[in-house]
């Protein structure tokens, strides 16, 4: 029997009657509260917090971290980690930049930045699938190895790209919005209908669940796994477009710590980082928080590197207490 079969051959839980059961999104609804909560301690404590040009700030700096989370909730849903985001998306940026210095159409440099990070991303995913290489391992390789060209061409320098309307466009607000915030969105809801409405999504899941039962299903276990690296690495240059267009330049420097945010952020949102079990709404409130936390610290004054410090503990708590939430929601639904 087909994942398919099986799903449509499950009988209807009181949950699905009613369409919206509250044990089921305890941890989006603790996270909704976090926010809140964060924005009440914030707006007392840090002058301009509420400012719009810092609620601008807010959306840039979630887009930032949202674009490759998207991508990065399917891979730990699947099983996998992804610890390559930064020097992928700082990579990507030299890469554009020189295209357009070397006078390549600005959209044509756009789609060629893209495919080259699907394809840099895939080597990840490559050596998962085919050669048995954990994914932590072949993501930290990518990492080092980006990281260390980025810096050896550029001489750890930004790279330049003059005058570019198209970029230029890219960090012009629409309507009071940054266009990043906007894109940002629109692929969260691209990756909220593939991940719950798609088999490609299904298949996701199933693999985080148990791998070797998705293929004796007839899953192809293998394409899936570089799929999703190959993604990430397309979102990751998605975000490199973006930081050009923020910057005016490529840099190498750029992005650091990045794919911390971006697996707090998942993790925050009560993706398991065990796999099968996730959502994009959970990621999108935990890229919220994750976000806040940094702009109030910022905004505080707080040490640079005492904030490492307070973003740790209130990660671990965060985390802690969604836990704590999913199993008494478990403990309900058995009783």
């Amino acid at each position: 029997m087909s994942l398919d079969q099986t799903a449509k051959s499950a009988p209807p839980t009181k949950a699905n009657k009613s369409g919206f059961s509250f044990s089921q999104h305890m941890n989006e609804l603790s996270l909704f509260i976090a926010i809140i909560v964060l924005y009440v301690v914030f707006t007392s404590t840090a002058n301009g917090f509420l400012s719009f040009n810092n609620q601008i700030n807010i959306l840039r700096d979630a887009a930032t971290i949202g674009i490759a989370a998207w991508a990065a909730t399917l891979i730990i849903i699947a099983g996998e980690i992804d610890v390559s985001v930064g020097p992928m998306v700082a990579f990507i940026s030299v890469i554009l930049a020189y295209l357009l210095q070397w006078h390549v159409p600005t959209p044509l440099a756009f789609a060629l930045s893209i495919v080259f990070g699907a394809a840099l991303g895939s080597i990840a995913g490559i050596l998962r699938a085919y050669f048995d290489v954990p994914s932590f391992v072949g993501t930290l390789g990518l990492w080092s190895a980006l990281r260390g060209t980025a810096l050896f061409v550029t001489d750890a320098l930004p790279v330049s790209i003059g005058r570019n309307d198209m970029v230029d466009a890219l960090d012009r607000s629409v309507f009071g919005i940054p266009p990043a915030a906007i894109i940002m969105l629109v692929l969260f809801a691209l990756f909220a209908f593939i991940s719950r409405k798609t088999a490609f999504g299904r298949s996701v899941f199933a693999i985080g669940g148990n791998a070797h039962a998705a293929f004796l299903s007839g899953i192809s276990v293998s394409r899936i796994r570089v799929a999703l690296f190959a993604i990430a690495g397309a979102m990751a240059a998605i975000s490199g477009i973006l930081l050009v267009s923020r910057l005016g330049s490529g840099n190498a420097t750029a992005a650091t710590g990045l794919e911390f945010d971006v697996i707090a952020a998942v993790v925050v949102g009560g993706t398991s980082l065990s796999g099968g079990r996730g959502s994009m709404l959970g990621t999108l409130l935990g890229v919220l928080v994750i976000t806040l936390i940094g702009n109030g610290l910022v905004l505080l004054g707080i040490n640079p590197f005492f904030q490492q410090v307070v973003r740790g503990l209130i990660i671990v708590v965060a985390v802690l207490a969604n836990i704590q939430a999913i199993k008494r929601s478990a403990s309900r639904n058995k009783g």
